[in-house]
């Protein structure tokens, strides 16, 4: 297939979605997809309808701003309340809720917090304004940690004194290790991120594979991709095998994209980091090397931040893991809404709840 029309085909999804009940019959399966954008193609296309029904599909903590906790929502509010501090950001932290504010309440009483849609805009918004300090919040996965690192490394060269990132960096596969640890999940096969792992290439799961006896399938987003990932998982299942199967091959290389890889690691290496319903997870995290330190806003900022408090009816951290859905929520689609989230997990677009608000 070549064309976006042929991975939509209906008569390609029925085909397959006729191929997984003929794998997997009446089987009682569990699969995870840890990425925001496979959970809205489950839901946009209807992809649950077509399979039988012992198959389960939960979601995983695939959005980066969801698994953002709460207290580096509250440092960075308290970051913009400084003067001369500008705060950059991509527009779905904007609505975040902190302990007690969030950056478009800073916003409205007079912050200076502005949205990018490329990290590399904020240097330009350092050399722009060389009497202010600017701060953009480091947000994302894999895939987001080259394009940071770039920022870093142009800062450098144009001599910034004035640019900062807020690192909430996060990598995969230790969360992913903390998900099967914890136990309170049965998780039989992961629908791997395509987006991730086109940077990474297929060989961060493998320990999921040879430790942990659990299939592995990297999948793209159409409809008929994720289908022959859930064929592929399945017939791993069924046939007691366990591997990494690259179904995004269009996409994903084997040895991923080497050159963001390099420039990741030259700048950025392996902290513990704190997780939304994961907790903090030893080596999960990115932070600037001390060569970079100049530009972390961790080390060069000394701010306040008011002790960390989560909306006590917001099951968030328990849908980031997997262990209970949005509909389970008392505040869903009540007082939490995509207009007024109570979570983090309505906010972003990639954000289950929101996608169960859309679709469900």
């Amino acid at each position: 297939m070549k064309f976006v029309d042929e991975f939509r085909s209906s008569i390609a999804a029925r085909r397959l979605a006729g191929e997984i009940k003929s794998v997997a019959g009446g089987t009682e399966i569990t699969f995870m997809e840890v990425c925001g954008g496979h959970t809205i193609a489950i839901f946009k296309y209807g992809l649950r309808d077509l399979l039988p029904s012992g198959i389960r599909l939960i979601s995983g903590p695939g959005c980066p701003v969801c698994v953002t906790n709460t207290g580096f929502i509250d440092r960075a509010a308290a970051l913009s309340r400084l003067g001369g501090v500008t705060i950059v950001t991509f527009g779905d932290m904007i609505r975040v809720p902190g302990s007690s504010s969030s950056l478009g309440a800073e916003k409205a009483r007079g912050a200076d917090v502005r949205v990018v849609y490329s990290a590399m805009e904020a240097v330009a918004i350092a050399g722009e304004n060389p009497d202010r300090k600017i701060v953009f919040l480091g947000i994302g996965f894999e895939t987001t940690a080259p394009t940071i690192a770039a920022t870093i490394l142009q800062a450098e060269l144009s001599g910034l004194s004035n640019f900062f990132v807020l690192s909430a960096l996060k990598t995969m596969p230790n969360a992913l290790k903390a998900l099967v640890d914890g136990g309170d999940v049965g998780i039989q096969g992961f629908i791997c991120p395509g987006h991730v792992s086109a940077v990474t290439g297929p060989g961060i799961y493998r320990f999921l594979v040879e430790d942990y006896g659990i299939p592995c399938v990297i999948s793209g987003f159409e409809p008929t991709d994720l289908l022959q990932t859930i064929l592929l998982l399945a017939r791993q299942v069924v046939t007691g095998t366990a591997a990494v199967e690259n179904q995004y091959t269009r996409t994903v290389k084997p040895d991923g994209n080497p050159l963001a890889r390099k420039m990741m690691n030259a700048v950025f290496e392996p902290c513990e980091m704190e997780w939304r319903g994961l907790g903090r997870i030893p080596g999960s995290g990115l932070k600037l090397r001390d060569e970079f330190v100049r530009f972390d806003a961790h080390q060069h900022f000394d701010v306040e931040i008011e002790p960390t408090r989560d909306n006590p009816g917001c099951i968030c951290g328990d849908v980031m893991r997997g262990a209970r859905t949005p509909l389970e929520c008392k505040l869903f689609k009540s007082v939490c809404t995509p207009d007024n989230p109570a979570g983090a997990c309505m906010v972003s677009e990639e954000g289950t709840c929101a996608t169960y608000y859309k679709y469900a």
